[in-house]
């Protein structure tokens, strides 16, 4: 039979309990003589069950699996560091301080409750919910939570379905100042990603003599790096663009190893990392919109596709690392549908008409 008490001139209690009929004491950290309560039943249930003690188990905050979870990014680089601070801090600021036993479905159901009313998209809150499902099998792992409660994540929206059609994408390239001409060019035909893939680009990723440009590992969102041929004309695009920065570099005096540096400005010479207003600015001219510049890679996927490439060719041209997530942007259209239509014209004629002509013999 388990028991409670106290250290002289301490407020915290202790409990005692017996595993396999040897006394084992353990300070619950707490002065609530309830909570204490809660903690030797919990104590005594584990026993009577066989299930391994651990002290501290009841004690663990969030703060502190947070902790050990960004220090697993950091050792295994198994995630993006800034994506994973990202999702981490709207966790934090709902379950910071909570005990991590008292984590359950039912406190995740008024996390997912709180973002979505905070304008939160499903998809993003079940991202989210993926990093604290991590970080409770994490302490889980490493014996700092009994037992791993059933979270299960919400429906989300269907994907994304736009594409860019060719003559709304030029009608946008084409209020678009020249070096961003070239960097939708990239995105469009190829499928990279804007923000990560195509900008980074630095001038020694290119062979114009080869005609080739490469992502290095751990560049692309897959951790893999690829080689990818340029067509003839996206070839000659990329030239005319690495022929500006050697005039900028005369300019300002010094290297600039990128592909997609700012030509004028403060900024002359940095990178380039982001052009969104530049990019609204030419949707709201051309009339078309609003487009995302992530549609590029759902129409890159069918365009290469449509051409005739194969399926595992397209995949390493666009990075995509699963045949699940190539397929969901493979997404068929409605002009894809109609050409369907007009290839299958005459099939039931044909056989129709083969059936009378066996008919009259």
């Amino acid at each position: 039979m388990g028991s409670l008490c106290k250290q002289p001139a301490s407020r915290i209690w202790w409990v005692k309990y017996y595993v396999h009929g040897r006394p084992v004491r353990e300070s619950t950290g707490t002065a609530d003589e309830n909570e204490a309560k809660r903690i030797l039943r919990v104590r005594e249930g584990q026993t009577a069950g066989g299930q391994p003690i651990l002290p501290r188990a009841d004690r663990i905050r969030y703060d502190e699996a947070a902790a050990d979870l960004r220090a697993h990014y950091q050792a295994t680089g198994s995630r993006d560091l800034k994506e994973a601070k990202c999702r981490l801090a709207h966790l934090e600021r709902f379950f910071g301080g909570w005990r991590l036993v008292a984590i359950d479905q039912g406190a995740v159901r008024q996390y997912v409750l709180r973002r979505q009313a905070a304008g939160a998209a499903n998809g993003t809150v079940n991202r989210e919910v993926g990093v604290l499902v991590r970080m409770l099998g994490l302490a889980y792992e490493g014996r700092k939570l009994l037992r791993l409660p059933v979270i299960r994540k919400i429906k989300e929206a269907p994907p994304r379905q736009g594409f860019f059609e060719p003559a709304a994408f030029e009608a946008v390239r084409r209020e678009l100042r020249p070096d961003l001409r070239v960097a939708v060019a990239l995105a469009y035909t190829l499928g990279w990603r804007m923000q990560s893939e195509v900008l980074p680009l630095a001038l020694r990723q290119v062979d114009l003599q080869s005609g080739t440009i490469r992502l290095d590992p751990g560049q692309a969102k897959n951790e893999e790096g690829r080689v990818v041929y340029l067509p003839a004309d996206l070839k000659v695009l990329v030239a005319a663009q690495v022929k500006q920065v050697p005039a900028l570099e005369r300019k300002l005096g010094r290297i600039i190893p990128h592909l997609f540096p700012h030509l004028r400005g403060r900024h002359r010479g940095e990178r380039i990392k982001d052009f969104r207003r530049a990019w609204q600015g030419a949707c709201r001219r051309a009339k078309v919109g609003p487009m995302l510049r992530h549609d590029f890679r759902r129409t890159a996927v069918r365009n290469l596709v449509d051409s005739g490439v194969s399926e595992r060719v397209a995949m390493e041209v666009t990075g995509h690392k699963t045949r699940s997530v190539f397929d969901r942007y493979h997404i068929v259209s409605p002009a894809d549908l109609q050409e369907a239509a007009r290839r299958l014209t005459g099939i039931v004629s044909g056989i129709v008409g083969r059936g009378r002509a066996k008919g009259r013999r």
